[in-house]
């Protein structure tokens, strides 16, 4: 079984308060970027535990992978058998994408479906939060608008297919708890589900994420980056999550090659 796990921007960031447990709450649009991560389980009979090989993107193999915890913990409900996962990693990691998160997400659906649990979605998404905050919008992987600690979602009217996205990546690996260790909870200036309504271009007026400030200050190419998105004609251009990657809005297909120099551009990819 073969599935691709897909990227996240985030449209807007607001960190509009912290829990007594230490979470941030905050107020976003989750919206998936067609990128992608491939995933591959196969059965192993004659094994008696579960691996994870990883490819393409290095990355080290370890416990807690959350394609290893989406397993054991369907595993320790389900008494499923061991299998082998295979994971070619093409989504940056450090880079606010959510690229981790829709792996574990992803995980899960295909164990479901393979196995014939019967989970519904619902029931995913319950499984999900277990996992991580940004997980159980995977498993929605549509538009939504996040708020708390990004589990609670709810239906966006935000549809951007006829616009060309394009992502650009630093050189640059970004720690999200790191980066939340900055950040002082605030409320919003703007209402984002009403300046999202506006058109895109006039977004970048109303529309903010609370963590570039600092994320700009510790790491100017990322500021730099940003504004060359702008300079080639974006209609809004934002940093996506915690960083480092960048996205950019544009009206019609745009050639970013000279960009390089800044950072790895991404292209949005057909499956």
């Amino acid at each position: 079984m073969i599935s691709f796990a897909n990227a996240k921007i985030n449209i807007g960031l607001n960190i509009v308060g912290k829990r007594a447990d230490g979470y941030h709450l905050l107020e976003s649009v989750f919206y998936p970027f067609p990128l992608y991560d491939i995933i591959e389980i196969t059965s192993t009979e004659s094994a008696t535990t579960t691996t994870l090989e990883i490819t393409g993107i290095h990355l080290p193999v370890e416990d807690n992978n959350l394609c290893l915890k989406a397993y054991h913990l369907l595993a320790e409900r389900f008494s499923l058998p061991p299998v082998h996962i295979h994971l070619h990693k093409q989504i940056p990691y450090g880079a606010g994408l959510g690229g981790g998160s829709s792996d574990g997400a992803m995980v899960l659906k295909m164990l479901n479906e393979k196995f014939n649990i019967g989970l519904s979605a619902v029931q995913l998404e319950e499984m999900a939060t277990k996992l991580g905050a940004d997980c159980p919008f995977f498993i929605r992987n549509r538009p939504c608008y996040a708020e708390g600690i990004g589990t609670d979602l709810s239906t966006v009217s935000i549809d951007l297919s006829d616009k060309f996205l394009v992502l650009v990546k630093p050189a640059v690996n970004i720690a999200t708890a790191a980066a939340y260790q900055h950040i002082i909870p605030n409320s919003a200036e703007e209402n984002l589900r009403e300046v999202l309504r506006l058109p895109v271009q006039d977004w970048k007026f109303y529309v903010k994420n609370d963590f570039e400030e600092r994320i700009f200050e510790k790491y100017p190419i990322i500021r730099e980056v940003k504004l060359a998105l702008y300079a080639h004609g974006a209609m809004y251009a934002s940093m996506s999550g915690s960083g480092s990657a960048v996205y950019g809005i544009f009206s019609k297909p745009v050639d970013l090659t000279t960009l390089d120099d800044l950072g790895q551009v991404y292209y949005p990819v057909e499956i």
